[in-house]
């Protein structure tokens, strides 16, 4: 595979009649703060839900259920989010790439926002809202919750492309891997606070409290109100791209192709429909190891192993870290030998890593269970830095916040849905020891993947002219 050479440089074409001549630039720090708090505050409202859903969900939400059928029924909820994800690709995508990047993720943080708050203030199947025993409302609760649950998943659809395209279409030649960081970064965050405020709940209320049942476990979806506030006030304050502004005048000097549709989708699928289907498959492996780790292995760790919910939880924050440090140093790693290398050492790893895995936590303990956690957060770190510069790389300006989305968002569906919702019953029947198959297929999946996509770390980011049917595809 060859790189892709850099795009000539283009004539000089007139300004932005929406953007005000005194208008001052945004620096790139503020573009770095804006983007990484923002997928940490959407991302930590991701996460609460699957904490809740491994520690509390299936109590409130479906106590008549059995403890095997509970958890399945719990991520069964947690999926639904991994679904609305590609729609949410889809409308955002439309309006990232028609009225800009900054208006879109405004609205995906409010959606978000409104959603987890509603959640914690949700009454459950038996209790209502702080243990109120009257104001339960029966099956209507699982119901409600799988509505609110699809409009996160549906705002986190358009949050991440957004949010990476925030970041490299700013970045200086040679440091798109750098700057695509900082939004990568949000999930470690968000995952740390997530573990911190369901810990510091646990503490306070106590680990075996009906408290934390009652009420305990709805401060954390609660408290985002104030993050998602703070993420507003950052993100208002931040200039639309340059390469949508160059996009945005180059649409008014040239007119639409005679054949070319107006929905920005259905040109991403028309004419990089290889692209998205690739990147999704590339990046199963990588949701696989994710949710498996933030979501699942804290249920497994407090039903199957014992563990205390306060240790399990203290894990998570551990491991946080871990992740974090690796997405920075293989995000600036790619810069140097491209994002595909990168990408596929951390599928290649994940192979033996999944098979290896639960016999690691049958070992049993707690130790074991750390040694588990932060392998997989680890590997999945790796893949996860470049991926924020690789999906914007891939796609055309014009229907780029559309194309990365859907790729992204596809990988959501294959590594984050599926796994979560088979392991339980796999756990429950057949062992653990399949659940590692299944993931080391996955990855095996994404090798291949990885395999047919042509290394991007050197093309531009400027808004491209209309796209041929003759032109080159960025996938061999």
């Amino acid at each position: 595979m060859t790189t892709i050479p850099a795009d000539p440089p283009r004539a000089d074409l007139p300004p932005d009649p929406q953007t005000p001549p005194d208008a001052k630039p945004t620096s790139l720090r503020r573009v770095a703060a804006a983007s990484s708090i923002g997928t940490t505050i959407e991302f930590y409202d991701f996460f609460i839900y699957g904490t809740a859903a491994a520690l509390v969900f299936p109590t409130v939400f479906f106590p008549a259920a059995d403890e095997v059928t509970g958890t399945i029924a719990s991520f069964a909820t947690f999926a639904v989010a991994f679904f609305a994800r590609p729609v949410g690709a889809m409308l955002f995508g439309h309006f990232g790439d028609r009225i800009g990047r900054k208006r879109t993720l405004v609205w995906t943080l409010l959606i978000m926002g409104v959603a987890t708050v509603a959640i914690g203030l949700l009454p459950g199947y038996e209790t209502g809202v702080f243990g109120i025993a009257e104001s339960g409302i029966g099956i209507a609760a699982p119901i409600a919750l799988v509505v609110l649950r699809f409009l996160q998943g549906f705002a986190v659809g358009g949050e991440w492309a957004g949010a990476t395209l925030l970041t490299a279409e700013y970045a200086p030649p040679g440091k798109r891997g750098l700057y695509a960081m900082f939004p990568q970064l949000g999930p470690a965050f968000a995952f740390f606070l997530s573990s911190l405020t369901f810990l510091i709940a646990t503490l306070t209320l106590g680990e075996t409290s009906s408290a934390f049942l009652d009420y305990g476990w709805r401060i954390p979806f609660i408290l985002s109100f104030a993050l998602v506030a703070v993420g507003l006030w950052v993100r208002l304050a931040v200039a639309e791209t340059p390469v949508f502004q160059e996009a945005q005048r180059r649409k008014a000097l040239e007119s639409e192709a005679a054949d070319g549709p107006a929905l920005p989708f259905m040109d991403a699928f028309r004419y990089q429909w290889k692209e998205i289907l690739i990147a999704g498959g590339a990046l199963a492996s990588l949701f696989s190891l994710f949710y498996m780790g933030t979501a699942f292995l804290t249920n497994y760790g407090t039903k199957s192993l014992d563990l205390s919910r306060t240790f399990v939880l203290s894990a998570g924050m551990i491991a946080a870290i871990v992740f974090g440090l690796s997405t920075a140093a293989s995000a600036m790693r790619s810069d140097r030998v491209g994002r595909r290398r990168v990408i596929l050492t951390s599928c290649i790893i994940a192979i033996p890593w999944a098979l290896v895995l639960f016999p690691i936590l049958e070992i049993g303990g707690g130790f074991a269970f750390v040694v588990g956690l932060i392998g997989t957060l680890l590997i999945f770190g790796i893949a996860y830095g470049p991926a924020g510069a690789l999906l914007p790389e891939l796609f055309e300006a014009r229907y780029r916040y559309t194309g990365a989305g859907m790729g992204y968002n596809l990988a959501g569906i294959f590594g984050g849905a599926i796994p979560p919702l088979i392991a339980a019953p796999l756990i429950a029947g057949p062992g653990a020891i399949w659940v590692g198959v299944l993931l080391a297929g996955l990855s095996a999946i994404s090798v291949v993947c990885t395999i047919l996509i042509v290394e991007t770390k050197d093309k531009a980011m400027r808004a491209e002219a209309e796209r041929t049917e003759q032109e080159p595809e960025l996938v061999g």
